[in-house]
């Protein structure tokens, strides 16, 4: 597949399209012109398009022969406030936000595997190309499927991917179960009573209590959390007083806690905040504890992901595949579909920096010098097309 000529005919296409997404980047909840550019490429190559899915979302359906069985494969389209320090021709045209995730080549890549699959319809089923707005921090998957994904465009199975700096080009990886973590957030609002600095003993100062729960949280982990089981617990913001001279009446603590599983992540809240409330009764304050739980686990399911490798090892090699990667702290909010339907979610090498003229690959993911590496378009859209072909006829 990655020798067909047919790919390499529409390569340069596909890079033209992906720095046009690059230069044009829209954040979460924003992304009408994207969700519209990527209307119209896949009405233009014949594909019908469903449209404003839980927001901007949209899904190309393409089917072809009389196969009843339907697969997914989803890109997200968003991009991040983060402003861009890269000088090349492509880069975002617009202050203050970019693609510093590689979502336009997720987008690229998934175009690209659409205009083959509808060129040369040498498949028997249904492919549903998912189109996903507000994976960063916007919940798009599950906007999605609130909105109606399944019953709109049926699957019997969903497939994602995300390109990893780090990995080779032409490399993959995945895992079954947990494969990236789940995302959520807290915060304590830690209510005393503020007095001159001079005179502390006046004060119920709530800055005390917050370097101290800021300590004792990090306890859970090392000694209520099994040591077998991955999990995070940072704080990241304190606020408290605006003067030197002042011990202020309020101190705010907020930050993300990561887990694999969602009996730990059960276990770190119900510590957290009996912690706070201790803490709080023991200085005489008040603790108003709030826990948000945003992302899943994503946890990719055994059947789907031995497939999925299957497919990967006949595509690029045993030897480019590593089928045991170690769970991954970032969060992806693919982890709603894999509640719904089946599915698995890989991981594509964004170049480890010994391919020529890779200087920037290994550059990290939400990075402001990061950028998808164009060399990616080709085995990415090889996959999506390579695992299409696969999975419809296996299951007709």
């Amino acid at each position: 597949m990655l020798n067909d000529p047919r790919l390499t005919a529409i390569e340069d296409d596909l890079i033209r399209i992906r720095r046009h997404l690059h230069a044009h980047p829209e954040l979460r909840h924003e992304e009408q012109q994207t969700s519209a550019y990527v209307a119209d490429l896949l009405t233009r190559w014949g594909i019908h398009v469903e449209r404003d899915i839980g927001g901007h979302g949209l899904v190309g359906v393409l089917h072809n022969g009389r196969s009843t069985r339907l697969i997914g494969l989803r890109a997200d389209m968003d991009a991040l406030p983060i402003q861009e320090n890269n000088r090349f021709a492509y880069a975002s045209r617009f202050p203050g936000r970019m693609h510093a995730c590689g979502h336009d080549g997720h987008t690229a890549m998934l175009l690209g595997a659409a205009r083959y699959l509808a060129e040369h319809r040498d498949f028997e089923g249904t492919v549903n190309f998912i189109f996903q707005p507000a994976e960063e921090g916007g919940a798009g998957a599950r906007m999605m499927i609130e909105d109606g994904l399944f019953e709109r465009c049926p699957m019997d199975a969903v497939f994602g991917a995300h390109n990893w700096p780090g990995i080779g080009i032409g490399q993959f990886a995945l895992r079954p179960d947990a494969i990236m973590a789940s995302s959520n957030t807290f915060s304590v609002e830690l209510i005393g009573f503020g007095s001159h600095a001079a005179q502390p003993h006046r004060s119920v100062d709530p800055v005390i209590a917050a370097t101290l729960l800021t300590q004792a949280w990090q306890t859970i982990v090392s000694r209520n959390v099994n040591p077998n089981a991955a999990a995070v617990l940072s704080v990241t913001e304190i606020h408290a007083g605006n003067t030197v001279n002042v011990i202020p009446g309020h101190a705010r603590l907020k930050g993300t806690v990561r887990t694999f599983s969602v009996d730990v992540l059960d276990l770190i809240e119900k510590r957290m905040k009996e912690i706070a409330d201790g803490i709080a009764a023991a200085f005489g304050i008040r603790a108003e504890f709030a826990f948000e739980r945003m992302y899943p686990p994503l946890v990719n399911h055994r059947k789907e992901t031995a497939f999925a490798a299957d497919v990967l090892r006949t595509l690029v090699g045993a030897e480019n595949v590593d089928e045991a990667i170690d769970p991954q702290m970032p969060s992806e909010d693919f982890a709603f579909y894999m509640q719904h339907r089946p599915g698995c979610y890989v991981f594509i090498g964004n170049g480890d920096g010994t391919e020529q003229g890779s200087c920037g690959c290994t550059i990290p993911l939400h990075s402001a010098n990061y950028d998808f590496n164009d060399a990616v378009l080709k085995p990415g859209i090889a996959w999506w097309v390579s695992l299409a072909r696969a999975w419809l006829p296996l299951h007709a």
